[in-house]
């Protein structure tokens, strides 16, 4: 069996992820759960980790590397933040060692953004920026797109993030169909395709007129009540028409609409953003969101322990 080299953990709020690595970059095993931050915070972040290195039987002096909200203010140890604009390799110098474990835990800062007009954090993304831009050609200016809950548009220049705009598209979608009049309409609502005419429409009309958001989003309502508007195309045109705004800011952040956007997501946020860039005839490359935290993890075991060539 191949020897493991290091463990990878993307720690969100809400999720948790870890790999067993080899020195090559290869997976060895993969754990997945539901303990995030906020679980871990209560039931220890140690206890946590060491539970599911246990379970894929790594070494007892197995080292890891960490990025997420386990670094944040509440999370296990704060990593800080690294001020934009920033070398994205200063991100790794900026690891901060976890005391008190048997076997080395870093865990990777953030980026912050403090100018007075656009304050804006990134915790973890800055992980997933690192990996999709490895390998890849420097252009002089890239913007890339990383949706989620709290959707991140950042530009780089090189390897150089010189900002960000971070857009809460997904707490904004379970807050409203869940907790808001809107959830009389979405109640019984299926899973949709990026592709679907409904979704299309709402991203190329909120796009298109962004200042209409909060009017567009009561069309939902008013569709369902006079002209008998689904339960999933009413889900799809709130989707739709949060998406089609968030590309018009992202793209507004930006200052210069790019030759192509580089997208970083997969399963079924990939498939919206995609039928969005598709819908709105926007240039785009895609990146596995997976793949991309696990290259920026590998880059940062390989920056910061004690591998071997």
């Amino acid at each position: 069996m191949t020897k493991p080299a290091y463990a990878a953990v993307d720690w969100g709020t809400s999720s948790f992820r870890l790999w067993l690595m080899d020195e090559a970059g290869g997976v060895l095993a993969e754990r997945r759960s539901g303990e995030g931050m906020t679980s871990a915070a209560k039931t220890g972040f140690s206890a946590v980790l060491q539970h599911h290195l246990q379970a894929v039987e790594a070494p007892a002096n197995l080292s890891v590397i960490v990025c997420g909200m386990a670094g944040a203010r509440q999370g296990w140890i704060e990593a800080g933040y690294v001020d934009v604009p920033a070398l994205l390799p200063a991100v790794l110098r900026g690891a901060v060692k976890v005391p008190g474990e048997n076997a080395p835990v870093y865990i990777l800062p953030g980026l912050a953004q403090r100018a007075a007009e656009a304050p804006d954090v990134m915790r973890g993304e800055e992980t997933q920026l690192l990996g999709a831009l490895d390998g890849a050609a420097q252009s002089a200016h890239q913007v890339v797109c990383m949706p989620g809950t709290h959707s991140k548009w950042v530009q780089v220049s090189g390897q150089t993030v010189s900002g960000f705009s971070t857009y809460m598209t997904g707490e904004l979608f379970e807050v409203t169909s869940k907790h808001s009049v809107l959830a009389h309409s979405l109640a019984d609502a299926e899973p949709f395709a990026g592709d679907r005419p409904v979704f299309v429409e709402a991203v190329r009309a909120a796009f298109e007129a962004p200042q209409r958001l909060t009017n567009l989003l009561f069309t939902v309502r008013a569709g369902m009540l006079l002209a008998g508007l689904a339960p999933t195309d009413a889900a799809a045109r709130l989707s739709g028409t949060l998406i089609g705004a968030e590309i018009a800011g992202g793209l507004s952040s930006a200052g210069s609409r790019p030759s192509s956007i580089r997208l970083v997501a997969s399963g079924r946020l990939r498939d919206l953003y995609e039928g969005a860039f598709d819908a709105l005839s926007l240039p785009f490359s895609t990146i596995n969101a997976d793949d991309a935290v696990r290259t920026g993890l590998s880059a940062a075991a390989r920056q910061i322990l004690p591998l071997h060539p």
